[in-house]
Order: structure tokens, then sequence, then C-alpha cells
């Protein structure tokens, strides 16, 4: 019996036998909402019709037998039927209408879970159900949030939605621009990566924002800051315009973003570098650190976090902000090439602030790929990664002067100075 056991623990995912039963356990896992819901079609329904799948399926595909593509076409469309008596059931009870709906697609979507599983897409298999379980358990709280959202809230979705899957996709990954006798290589799908940036965290800052209030721009900034501390100037830009009576609350979220920036940068140095042949980057721990310790201060002391009473904001996110600060966006790119065009021999430090303007992790990482390698040295590497990181904190303070509030835009600008002051003393005093 243990040997059996082995031998079936042993057996590869690609075995025809472990396809078949993982796609009747994943029926099973989508069944289980169902049945606890106590609908007309459960647990075994639902595994059996993965099940059916999966055996038409490996006919079709494996065995190449036209009958087995008739029994995966034929079982199909019988999913289908079945879906629709269930629908038209439904719909003679007014009450279990949706529901029957809802079960009836379900089953195409065991039916499809199977079929994935029996070709080889295990893992796209497995995503499907899980995702289509979450969708059936969050039945409440999804009518609740889309029965809850405003007019403006529902066209800044659809706004996002564009941006995001729609003109993304169609734009070129890589394209040259001559600009004053120089070809400019650019990458216009990372230029409106960053206006997909701005508006998604927008619309978390607005969800955020709305509940926590001040604390909520603190998330914000900092987790904002994770993922791009570039883009959360430009939501930041969106909520002073909105609230300008928030500009302090603003202010110290650019602060946080700057300091998970310098957390990032500071564990990419630290944790790639531990455990390799080459030694720990302890020279960036100094001065990162003092810009994140500097950052929290500031940010600490220059806002009432007291106040967290829910903020009213007039929309997700500014259209019209995300695109205007694609442009800006842009302008700093093309100044960062030239610049490292016009270095020649401080090309690579050239590279790392250019690197800076869009992602500082992105210099980072590389100089301590190029460490770690040896075709850079400790002091080198630090240089780079310290340029990248100040690069970061000064385009977002140029970013932030193109806000129309003045006192917003000198306090970004004042703060970011105090980061570079500090971040520089502490190098200095370390190599003193």
């Amino acid at each position: 019996m243990n040997e059996v056991a082995l031998q079936v623990a042993e057996t590869p995912l690609e075995e025809t036998v472990v396809r078949i039963a993982l796609a009747g356990a994943l029926g099973m896992f989508l069944g289980l909402e169902r049945e606890w819901s106590q609908k007309s079609a459960g647990i075994r329904t639902f595994s059996l019709i993965s099940l059916l799948a999966a055996v038409f399926t490996v006919l079709a595909v494996e065995a190449e037998t036209p009958i087995g593509e008739g029994l995966l076409v034929l079982g199909g469309v019988l999913v289908i039927v079945q879906g629709v008596l269930l629908a038209v059931q439904g719909l003679m009870s007014e009450d279990e209408a949706g529901l029957s709906l809802t079960t009836s697609v379900s089953m195409l979507v065991a039916y499809g879970v199977g079929a994935l599983v029996a070709v080889g897409f295990i893992l796209e298999g497995v995503t499907v159900a899980v995702l289509s379980s979450l969708l059936l358990v969050l039945k409440r709280e999804l009518h609740e949030f889309a029965w809850g959202l405003s007019h403006e809230e529902m066209r800044s979705t659809i706004e996002f939605a564009i941006l995001a899957f729609v003109i993304y996709p169609i734009l070129p990954a890589e394209t040259t621009v001559e600009f004053a006798g120089l070809a400019i290589p650019l990458e216009p799908q990372v230029i409106w990566l960053m206006v997909v940036a701005v508006a998604g965290i927008g619309i978390a800052n607005y969800a955020i924002v709305t509940t926590y209030g001040g604390r909520g721009i603190a998330i914000t900034g900092f987790f904002g800051g994770l993922a791009s501390s570039t883009a959360v100037v430009g939501t930041m830009l969106d909520h002073v315009r909105q609230r300008p009576e928030a500009a302090s609350y603003a202010v110290a979220a650019i602060l946080l973003a700057n300091a998970a920036m310098a957390t990032r940068n500071l564990a990419i140095a630290v944790g790639f570098t531990a455990g390799s042949d080459s030694e720990i980057l302890v020279e960036a721990i100094v001065p990162l650190g003092a810009v994140i310790v500097l950052a929290f201060a500031v940010a600490a002391l220059t806002a009432d976090w007291d106040e967290s009473g829910p903020m009213e904001l007039e929309s997700p996110f500014s259209l019209r902000n995300a695109l205007g600060f694609g442009v800006v966006f842009l302008g700093v790119l093309v100044f960062g090439s030239l610049a490292e065009t016009w270095f020649g021999t401080l090309g690579f430090y050239a590279t790392a602030v250019a690197s800076g303007f869009v992602s500082s992790a992105g210099a980072t990482t590389s100089a301590v790929v190029l460490y770690r390698g040896g075709q850079l040295g400790g002091p080198e590497a630090t240089i780079a990664i310290l340029l990248a990181t100040v690069s970061s904190i000064v385009v977002k303070a140029l970013l932030a002067s193109t806000s129309t509030n003045t006192d917003f835009r000198n306090r970004v600008a004042a703060y970011s100075a105090v980061l570079l002051i500090g971040g520089a003393l502490a190098s200095v005093l370390v190599v003193v």
C-alpha cells in the first residue's frame, strides 16, 4: 500500500491520469459553493462535468480519434443545454432567475476547466477555478459594490479600463524619436504604464481616503510608493487639486513614498548580496537608512494624523491629470536620454540617473547584478544606487512643482532637499 502511495506521489503532473484526477478535484472545488448555497447543481454535478471534459479532451487530443473531437463538442453542447434548462427553470421563479443563470455559466466554466487541465494548462485551469469560486463566494460584496457606485465612480472605472486594457496593449514596446539631431529611444508602453499607475493608485487612494481620511493618505503614500513612488505624485497632485486644505497630507504621502522607494532599494542592495560570493553592500545602508528615517520623521511631524475622519473627494482620479502627468513624464525621459548621451564616459552613472526617473528599483537591480558578477566594485555600485535614489527624489519634487498650489510644491521641494542633505551628510560621516 505504501509503495502504491509513493508511486502516486512521484507521478508527474504531465501524466494523463493525474490530470484527469485534478480536473475532477477542481470541478468539485467549483461546485462546493453551489452545494453550500443549496443549488440544483452541486459538488457531484460539477465534478462530473469537469471529469467528462477531461476524458473527452484526452480522447480528442492524445488519442487523436474523430469520435473524441465529436464527443468533446457534444459534451459542451450538453452542458449548454443543461444550463439553458436551469435558466428557464429559474425564469419561472423570479427569485431564482439570477442564481440559476450563475449556476448555468459556472457549469460551462467547470467544463472549460476540465478541458484546460486535460491538455496540460494546469496553472491556467487552477487560476480559472479559483477566480470563479471567488466570484461566487463574493456575490453579496460584489453586488453591494456595484450598486453603491456613483455615476462619477462608474465613469472613472470605465476610463481606467480603457487606459489599462485597451490602449496599453496596442502601444509599441519601443520606438525612436529624433530630437536635436539625436535619435532618442523611448518605450511608449513604459510611459503609458505610468499613466495607468497614476490612475490605479488614484482609485486605491480614493477608496482608502474616503474611508480612513488622512491616515488613508499615509497608506497610499507608502504602499503606493512600493509599487511606483513616482506615480504617487500624480495621485497627490490630483488630491491637492480637489482638496487644497489637505496639502499637508499629500506632502506627507510623497515623503512616505520616498521612504518606501528607499526601503525597496535598500532591500535589493542588501538582500541580493547577502549569502553570495560578494560582500554585502553595507555602504548603501547608512545613506538610504537616513533617507528612510528622515522621511518618516518629517511625515509624522508635518501632518495631523489624529484627524482620521472621512474626506470627500470629487472622483477616484482625473483623466486629464493622469494624461498631463504622462506628458510631463515623457519630457523627463527625453531629458534623461539626452543626459545619458551627452555624458559619454559617465554613461553608467547617467543611466542610473535616467533610470531613477522611471524606477530606481531597476537601476538598483542592475547595479547589484553587475556587482555580483564582478563588473562593478562596491563603491561604484553604491554610487549608482544612490544616484538612482536621488534621481527619484528629485523628479518627484520637479513633478510636484507643476501644481498650482504654491504651499504644496514649496513644501515638497523643501522636504525633498532635507532628505537629500540628510542622506549626503550620512554618507560623508561614514567616509570620514
